[in-house]
């Protein structure tokens, strides 16, 4: 069991954090304020991680089969937020409207890319992060630090040129590694007769950002999960024909039903791919033995992600196996090089960022010695505790990080059993639990067209009072100080009203 260490003084490590996406600047944070020496190293040009809009794809690996994949962000033009503003944003920094910016509850991914950037501006994380930065190796020495070398990216270049690549690595020892680097970038294939030889054109959802180079086309989208019900959407409305996979009738929501009613003239539903032709037909089991098949153009593979962490060398004692990773202890820590190496954010199903928030603080606080982990026994023991319970429940190895939607106490249990994180508020988790709802049934239109209860309509007033009241008052504070405030991007750019999310 995880305890408080009395009045031992804390103790400072020197922690290399790796993404600076929502899960790396939550995690530099929370070390940050329990003392630590923190470096966050981010390949990007800016920090952000998936929110980082880049309208570059893999373009010669459409698929994304080689790994890792060249682009990092996976999110298209159009994306928008599935979970509301008043549960998104960091315990002590909500996620406000800001004037001239996107407001909307649900806003797009470029507001929430600002939002990352307010709150790096807010709590000085810039001056830890460096961008452009890649790493290629962290492994552990054999003083039990962290080897981590990393490679500047724009320097890289230059080398390249200049033939002198070995000028752009760097080599730097750390006490511990936090592992933040997210789990939406290295797409996960389905494994369907025909893929090596079909002749049209087939890509991962990885790589969708636009629907007009669907124009006119029959496309198969293969998967209905949130991404593969906005896009197959979005691209009805200039394609020819499209068809949606949903593998089987249970993922079929009361939502996807009624859209399909109501476009039925050009989207249609198939429930599984037998195989692809090499003559470009795509063959559908249809039940009972027949099939059907159409002639398409391309094939869409909205099947969600791998973990992958090429850059991690660790002998064998975390690996990721159908997309377990693992041992980890509570997801976070592997028994045998605790608590120097952690991860932060492989939870999938839970909302962002609290419990990027509370995995940070617990790491942070085992770092300083202000809390103490199981003995590696005891932590392996509940791990293979928890495989067991698992695999009698039925669940496959793929959904061992995943906690569930409904579930929206679990970061309050974890929190408030390993580093006094403080529990979300009654009206928030009531509005989650109506967002989810509503989603199911209207995922066309949730996000614009939701009824709030009178007990939810009275806290989102509060809330944004409160939001407004901050703003105030910060405003005052820069005056007095006769500073300027950070100037903001861009006037917020409206896009549709879609979004993404495996």
């Amino acid at each position: 069991m995880d305890t408080a260490c009395g009045s031992k003084p804390p103790q400072s490590k020197k922690v290399c954090v790796i993404g600076a996406g929502m899960a790396g600047l939550a995690a530099a944070r929370e070390l940050r304020r329990e003392g630590h020496d923190v470096t966050l190293l981010e390949q990007s040009g800016d920090v952000g991680g998936q929110w980082l809009y880049d309208p570059r794809t893999d373009a010669d690996d459409a698929l994304g089969v080689a790994a890792p994949v060249k682009v990092h962000s996976s999110i298209y033009a159009s994306l928008r937020l599935i979970s509301p503003r008043q549960t998104t944003g960091f315990t002590d920094f909500p996620f406000c409207p800001k004037s001239g910016r996107d407001g909307r509850r649900f806003p797009g991914h470029r507001e929430v890319h600002l939002y990352l950037k307010d709150f790096c501006h807010a709590f000085g994380l810039m001056e830890a992060v460096r961008l452009n930065t890649r790493v290629l190796r962290a492994s552990m020495t054999p003083a039990r630090k962290w080897a981590v070398r990393s490679m500047d990216l724009g320097l890289g270049e230059c080398a390249g040129a200049n033939g002198k690549e070995l000028d752009a690595y760097v080599d730097e020892v750390f006490d511990a590694v936090v592992v933040a680097t997210g789990h939406y970038s290295q797409p996960r294939l389905p494994s369907i007769k025909g893929m090596e030889t079909w002749r049209g054109r087939q890509m991962h959802s990885h790589s969708y950002r636009v629907p007009e180079p669907f124009r006119g086309e029959v496309v198969v989208v293969v998967g209905c999960g949130d991404s593969g019900r906005d896009i197959a959407m979005e691209i009805r409305g200039v394609a020819k024909e499209v068809y949606i996979v949903a593998g089987s009738m249970e993922a079929v929501t009361p939502g996807l039903s009624k859209v399909l009613a109501k476009h039925s003239a050009n989207l249609h539903l198939r429930l599984e791919v037998e195989r692809l032709c090499e003559d470009g037909r795509v063959v559908f089991k249809d039940g009972g033995g027949s099939s059907s098949s159409i002639a398409a153009d391309t094939v869409i593979y909205c099947t969600g992600y791998n973990y992958s962490f090429p850059f991690l060398e660790t002998g064998g004692a975390v690996a990721v196996d159908d997309n377990r990773v693992g041992p980890l202890f509570e997801h976070v820590f592997p028994p045998s090089l605790a608590p120097s190496l952690s991860f932060i954010g492989l939870l999938r199903k839970v909302f962002a960022p609290r419990s990027f928030e509370a995995q940070a603080r617990w790491v942070a606080q085992v770092l300083s010695g202000r809390r103490k982990l199981p003995t590696e026994e005891e932590m392996l023991r509940s791990v293979e505790e928890f495989y067991r319970a698992k695999e009698i429940a039925g669940v496959p190895s793929k959904y061992t990080h995943e906690v569930g939607s409904l579930k929206c106490s679990y970061v309050d249990d974890f929190g408030e059993k390993y580093c006094d994180f403080p529990r979300q508020e009654r009206w928030q988790y009531e509005l989650l639990r109506s967002t989810v709802h509503d989603m199911v049934d209207k995922f066309e239109t949730f996000r614009d067209d939701y009824q709030d209860s009178d007990s939810i309509g009275k806290a989102v007033q509060e809330w944004h009072l409160s939001c407004l009241n901050s703003s105030s008052k910060a405003g005052s504070e820069v005056s007095r100080a006769g500073a300027k405030p950070e100037p903001g991007a861009s006037k917020y750019e409206h896009q549709n009203d879609m979004d993404r999310s495996e």
